[in-house]
């Protein structure tokens, strides 16, 4: 009698852990549901590494809240992908805000002042409206008011400007936060079902692209 129960247990013992060493059930992510085909496909400015576009504003609390599994997304890319941020003008209030990104990152202070930013809009409640209460938040972090305003309404910046509506459109972007994967693919937490979601979904579409990439011979 001893025995057998000693013999059932080990047996219960070993189904459990074969339960538990069975790899978890991958989700069936659906094209026209959980992400959408863009066709044509568009360029993408990161080389033969697969691009990671976040279509974004300063101006949109949503973003703010994504902005950490953003920062997620962006650190746990393999080495084959990079991590670009787009600012989107879907009315004329968020225009400031692209100006500033776009001036922020060609005087090389992206990196100390993107989070900051958020922080001052939706932690802080700052009211940075204009480009003038813009340029006082970057005098701030060390950027000069005059160099500031001079990049944000560069030609360089207009260009950008420009080239960001035209991706916006043949993306078929409509809201923000949205991702684009290599000019391909486009999700949101909506379609993902969550902004957790929305992070495996974007790893899952990088590996994706990746495979075509490979498949077409066109990268390492």
């Amino acid at each position: 009698m001893y025995k057998y129960l000693a013999l059932l247990c080990a047996g219960l013992m070993a189904a459990s852990f074969a339960t538990a060493a069975e790899p978890a059930t991958t989700r069936e992510w659906k094209a026209g549901e959980n992400y959408f085909v863009i066709d044509p496909p568009q360029p993408t400015a990161t080389g033969s590494k697969i691009e990671v576009l976040e279509v974004f504003s300063y101006a949109c609390p949503h973003c703010a809240h994504f902005q950490p599994h953003a920062e997620e997304i962006r650190k746990a890319l393999p080495s084959y992908a990079a991590f670009k941020y787009m600012p989107a003008v879907f009315q004329p209030v968020w225009e400031p805000f692209a100006r500033a990104f776009y001036a922020a990152e060609s005087l090389g202070v992206l990196d100390r002042t993107h989070q900051a930013l958020f922080d001052a809009l939706y932690v802080k409640r700052e009211p940075l409206r204009t480009l003038d209460d813009l340029a006082g938040f970057y005098a701030r972090h060390g950027v000069d008011r005059a160099k500031f305003l001079s990049a944000a309404n560069s030609f360089e910046v207009e260009s950008k400007l420009a080239r960001a509506r035209e991706i916006v459109t043949k993306d078929g972007i409509d809201g923000t936060p949205s991702i684009v994967v290599q000019g391909r693919y486009r999700a949101t937490g909506a379609s993902a079902g969550g902004y957790e979601q929305l992070v495996e979904l974007v790893d899952w579409l990088v590996k994706k692209a990746h495979a075509e990439q490979q498949k077409a011979g066109g990268g390492k």
